[in-house]
């Protein structure tokens, strides 16, 4: 096991947050709302959904399980929030908590259990399913951004037809082991 798993994982939740923050800060207040359709969410809805989850997983997460029974799930999906500024205020609330929880663990103990839904997870297993879920989630934040903001949209990536240049700036630095989350996080060599 990497002995910087946990810093890992960190800088690439981070880096998933940032992913949605500079996405809301594309769009227009009324567009964090907005809705395809009856069926579809809103950036609102699933900001509402990720926090209600990194609550009720990482409160007390070593004692508890992570479906806490004040977990309101099924209305994370239903219009809820109606300001940037309670959208914003949610969705740090459930960054807070998790990387709380990050920074509360060990990695001599990342094989020991915690449950979800009476289900036994490592700590590793748990932090891995997240990783999976909430990266899923601020992609269809970007989405919806990107559909929102139209031609006004700025990448949060390598823009198009810029791979070339990009990659000759990675190519023409020397070979280093670094973290790829690095340099949107503004973190030094």
């Amino acid at each position: 096991m990497p002995s910087n798993y946990l810093d890992s994982v960190q800088k690439q939740f981070a880096y998933y947050k940032l992913l949605g923050e500079k996405t809301m800060a594309q769009v227009p207040d009324e567009a964090l709302f907005w809705q395809y359709n009856p069926e579809s969410l809103s950036i609102a809805m699933i900001v509402q959904h990720l926090a209600g989850n990194m609550l009720s997983r990482w409160t007390e997460w070593r004692t508890t399980d992570g479906e806490k029974p004040w977990r309101a799930r099924d209305a994370e999906f239903e219009p809820g929030l109606d300001t940037r500024a309670t959208v914003l205020e949610l969705w740090e609330a459930g960054w807070t908590k998790l990387f709380a929880a990050i920074a509360d663990m060990r990695e001599d103990e990342l094989d020991q259990l915690l449950y979800i839904r009476n289900q036994g997870h490592t700590y590793m297993e748990a932090l891995n399913r997240q990783l999976a879920h909430y990266p899923y989630h601020v992609g269809q934040i970007v989405f919806i951004g990107k559909m929102v903001a139209d031609t006004d949209w700025q990448s949060l990536s390598i823009p198009r037809n810029q791979s070339a240049s990009f990659n000759a700036d990675k190519f023409g630095q020397p070979r280093a082991k670094r973290h790829f989350t690095q340099d949107q996080l503004g973190e030094k060599p």
